[in-house]
């Protein structure tokens, strides 16, 4: 699958030029001119192309990464496979915005945060928020998270070894959101520390 920009930079000049003339040439015809793309096709077109999933893989790669240099930890970057991955889950999670993973219990093959919010205004820059808050029961000492509370998104966030990052978030059909990120390699290894 071709990068955004990429469909951006071939069909840019379709949509924007309302007087380019296509045509089509065959060995055995001449020159027939086809028709302009009607605007259905245009909005059907521009409607696949997510305009607004750029800036939202910006906000959630800078969030990630301002919370990984509080630790002194490499930035991320972003990986489209892994965006794919997990634009592929979300699509999937927008019929019912069920706060589940893509993977079995235990059997994680790459590292994932999931996020939900009632209403359709939160932010990947929320979800990062909201991930990265579990630091306040984390306890680097021992390497355990206090009782009855979750530590694992934030040191997921925050692993060492963590590289690649792709997220997604879409609104679900109820008007609440989901937002899911893939991590890679993976992290929260039982007994090692995040950093």
């Amino acid at each position: 699958m071709k990068p955004l920009w990429f469909l951006l930079f071939i069909l840019f000049p379709i949509l924007a030029t309302n007087n380019i003339l296509a045509t089509s040439q065959s060995p055995s015809s001449p020159q027939t001119p086809l028709r302009k793309p009607d605007n259905e096709t245009i909005y059907r077109i521009s409607k696949q192309l997510c305009w607004g999933c750029i800036g939202e893989s910006l906000q959630f790669l800078f969030a990630h990464n301002l919370v990984r240099a509080a630790k002194w930890e490499l930035p991320l970057t972003w990986d489209f496979q892994l965006e794919n991955y997990a634009r592929w889950w979300a699509g999937i999670r927008k019929a019912d915005c069920k706060l589940q993973h893509s993977f079995p219990e235990n059997d994680f093959k790459l590292g994932e945060n999931i996020y939900w919010g009632s209403g359709s205004t939160w932010t990947p820059t929320d979800a990062v928020s909201a991930w990265a808050g579990e630091e306040k029961y984390y306890n680097y000492a021992q390497n355990t998270c206090q009782e009855n509370q979750m530590c694992g998104h934030y040191t997921q966030i925050v692993w060492k070894t963590t590289r690649r990052i792709g997220c997604a978030r879409v609104v679900c059909d109820d008007g609440d959101v989901f937002m899911t990120c893939n991590y890679d390699p993976v992290g929260n290894y039982v007994g090692e520390r995040p950093y």
